[in-house]
């Protein structure tokens, strides 16, 4: 299982949780899956079939570059980084 590192802003809907295991195989079937564990998570990832804008998605410290159809392995490390607000 692929392990989704969720960032504080959105740990009301993993119930608090700062990570959540769920099977995938691609970023669109983690995203899936996380938000049958943590309802309401992916409205707050996927927006019109895409990575929502202002979030950048790493996958065993690696940016992805493919959106959804990114490939997640079995023990894959998920990170979500929300955009940073300031100047």
């Amino acid at each position: 299982m692929a392990t989704v590192f969720i960032p504080v802003a959105l740990r009301d809907y993993s119930k608090g949780l700062d990570k959540v295991d769920v099977p995938g195989g691609s970023l669109r079937r983690v995203f899936e899956n996380l938000d049958k564990e943590c309802p309401g998570i992916g409205a707050q990832l996927v927006v019109e079939d895409a990575i929502r804008p202002g979030l950048a998605i790493f996958i065993d410290d690696e940016l992805t570059s493919e959106g959804l159809i990114q490939s997640v392995p079995d023990d894959g490390r998920v990170h979500i980084l929300p955009a940073m607000g300031g100047g």
